[in-house]
């Protein structure tokens, strides 16, 4: 007898649940909805905000390798070469990041358009623009290994497991911010 009770409780809980969920889903906006909603004006706020992040990411990432590796006087010299090719990849990458954010407005603003006056996507410019964006960011990335290379050469053991440790902190490509879900 108590099992059946409890397990008619438990269906009308449940049915009461799967009711006030129903109501709630059509009442609450989507994710997509909101997103669609949002102005250029706010959009234009959300990447200025984002932005600052990436800068104070950047600034305190940089200082944090700085500060691991606990540099003599000597070794100080070879830093600016290798704090100003770290702020050119987060620079470049911030760029990036706008850049596809234009695009996916862009994108969005389309969608609206008539089905047949918009191109059907093409697999191989996408390809083409992934292989010139892997190039861009590679050469960014030797930029930086040239940079270190004579910082890392000055370096002793502990120093050089530091700096590596560090560097894979940052995300690919090294000290680069990595903004929670966006990829770069």
């Amino acid at each position: 007898m108590i099992n059946k009770t409890l397990a008619a409780g438990t269906i009308a809980l449940l049915l009461a649940g799967a009711s006030t969920g129903a109501v709630l889903a059509q009442s609450a906006p989507s994710r997509d909805h909101a997103r669609t909603e949002m102005s250029a004006q706010d959009r234009a706020k959300f990447r200025e905000d984002r932005a600052a992040d990436v800068a104070a990411f950047t600034d305190a990432r940089i200082a944090a390798l700085k500060a691991g590796l606990k540099l003599s006087a000597d070794q100080e010299k070879n830093w600016p070469a290798v704090e100003t090719a770290l702020r050119d990849l987060a620079k470049d990458r911030a760029m990036r990041m706008n850049a596809r954010a234009e695009r996916r407005e862009a994108a969005r603003a389309n969608v609206h358009g008539d089905a047949q006056s918009r191109p059907a996507p093409d697999a191989i410019a996408r390809m083409r623009d992934r292989a010139d964006a892997m190039t861009a960011r590679a050469a960014g990335l030797k930029k930086l290994a040239d940079a270190s290379e004579p910082l890392y050469k000055s370096l002793d053991d502990g120093q050089k497991h530091r700096f590596a440790a560090l560097m894979r902190m940052g995300g690919h490509g090294g000290m680069e911010h990595r903004h929670w879900r966006h990829r770069g």
